[in-house]
């Protein structure tokens, strides 16, 4: 059995041997996590066709079906599916899709389910790309019809993936939603242009090995051992959100002395217009945070930042250019971090201007205190997390819930509140339908840098384009779980991703 695993190019010489003695090669390429009589059926099915059958798996990191999958390391899926008496032989593939795969082995059917037989319904736009490269060398797709199970289906309901809370909610949400209607909540912003305004914020981790106390220092000496460096706050926010919409425009505040500016255009999807306004006397935001890279935690942070007021010359060309533009979107979004870019001209300005306004008011450790959502008069969507909810209503200890509809509620007009709660999920709350709790989907965390915000960049887009404050907030949890599981910014989140997270969510 162990003789069945091979590297890719042993397939692709395999393959070529075979098909030089005549023979005909089936390749079926997937994750295969929890195998099922499905899959033997399928695969079964395919070997029928021809004389080799070729399995090729997803490795590990690029199985976008959410945090904690694949269930099973590549290398346990590679040796189950090797265990099948059909299976002639397998490999694992490194990269995102079976376009490589293809080109390698060349075979005479490449096998696929029968939910891939329409390409329109592809949310990962790949069965398209395969489908040429198998028709280039002279191959057929081939579609199998049996007895369908799910890998996803059979995780969710039967391993007890998530918390009893979130598993509840889940099957609630099943019973009346499917998961091509969160799709269809997806598609709403895709025909919308976006205003974004809001703070640039360079997140630089520097990893260090501890290495203990100095003899003679009351300090802990480390080792440094590498750098990255990501292009976070507003930049990050933009990134995903133009994942979903027609387009975004990023109206945002560089330091003249050391912008970055190259290394933040260059981090930029391309469905983002950079507007930069710059201060005449500061760089551009740094975030330097010493890290142990072992667990990713987080010894010390420097931040390199200027937070004073703007110059009223500067303000007023920032203040103007939105006051010029903004009647031209069908939404504002608006990432405050506090950092001396956003006045109360401008917060004045977007509430009474905006078609559609979405505010995320943070606080950090460099505001604590000054930065609070309540001088934002009015709003259309607010997303904050529980400190800045509980600091804005001067209340430390009442339920959550009562802080929002007691306190936040009757000091800012706003229709949809919602309320980032960690490991517990969100609380939304709106005038029609009250207040109601939607549970965290993943407990794991390795970086919550940046999770709030990926929460907002995709709900927000969502309720200004008419979708379901609830539904726009689950949607956003998701996005919320799966950054919680990356680096920093390392990998950007795309919407391919989401959407077969959410349809694995629905199975």
């Amino acid at each position: 059995m162990s003789g069945k695993v091979r590297t890719l190019d042993e397939l692709g010489v395999i393959a070529a041997a075979a098909r030089a003695r005549g023979q005909k090669v089936v390749l079926a390429h997937g994750v295969f996590d929890i195998l099922h009589v499905g899959h033997k059926r399928h695969l079964d099915a395919g070997k029928q066709h021809g004389d080799l059958l070729i399995v090729t798996l997803t490795t590990d990191r690029y199985v976008n079906k959410g945090p904690d999958r694949p269930v099973f390391p590549e290398q346990l899926r590679a040796e189950m599916v090797a265990a099948l008496e059909s299976v002639d032989h397998v490999g694992i593939s490194p990269n995102p899709g079976a376009e490589h795969v293809l080109e390698i082995v060349r075979p005479s059917f490449y096998l696929k389910g029968s939910e891939y037989a329409d390409e329109e319904k592809d949310v990962t736009g790949r069965i398209r790309s395969e489908r040429q490269i198998v028709e280039k060398h002279g191959g057929e797709m081939l579609f199998t019809e049996d007895i369908t199970f799910s890998s996803s289906n059979i995780s969710n309901r039967v391993l007890q993936l998530y918390p009893e809370e979130t598993a509840a909610y889940l099957k609630e949400l099943r019973a009346r939603i499917t998961a091509e209607d969160l799709h269809r909540e997806v598609e709403r912003a895709r025909d919308k242009r976006y205003l974004l305004i809001g703070d640039t914020i360079l997140d630089e981790y520097v990893y260090v090995e501890p290495l203990g106390k100095p003899a003679k220092e009351n300090i802990i000496a480390t080792r440094y051992t590498g750098r990255e460096i990501f292009a976070g706050g507003a930049i990050a926010t933009a990134n995903l959100v133009a994942q979903f919409c027609r387009g975004v425009d990023l109206v945002t505040l560089l330091g003249q002395e050391d912008s970055r500016e190259d290394f933040i255009r260059r981090s930029l999807h391309p469905n983002v217009r950079l507007v930069p306004f710059y201060r005449s006397k500061g760089q551009t935001t740094l975030k330097s945070r010493l890290v142990d890279p072992t667990y990713i935690k987080k010894l010390i942070e420097i931040a390199y930042l200027s937070d004073e007021p703007l110059p009223a010359e500067e303000q007023g060309a920032l203040n103007g250019w939105v006051a010029g533009h903004i009647e031209g979107y069908d939404g504002v979004i608006v990432n405050d971090f506090g950092h001396g870019m956003i006045d109360g001209g401008l917060i004045d300005l977007v509430c009474r201007k905006a078609r559609f306004l979405a505010v995320n008011a943070q606080t950090n450790s460099a505001n604590r205190g000054f930065n609070l959502i309540t001088k934002y008069p009015r709003a259309d969507f607010i997303c904050i997390d529980e400190p800045e909810t509980r600091l804005a209503a001067v209340d430390r200890f009442s339920p959550l819930e009562s802080v929002v509809r007691d306190k936040l509620e009757k000091r800012i007009d706003c229709h949809a509140f919602v309320v980032t709660h960690g490991k517990h999920g969100s609380i939304v709350c709106t005038a029609k339908a009250g207040v109601r709790r939607i549970p965290a989907l993943t407990g794991e965390a390795i970086d919550t840098i940046g999770a709030g915000d990926a929460f907002f960049a995709l709900a927000a887009p969502l309720v200004a384009a008419g979708s379901d404050p609830f539904l726009a907030a689950f949607i956003g949890n998701a996005a919320g779980a799966m950054k919680v599981r990356i680096v920093g910014q390392r990998h950007q989140i795309t919407k391919p991703e989401i959407l077969k997270y959410l349809s694995t969510l629905m199975k």
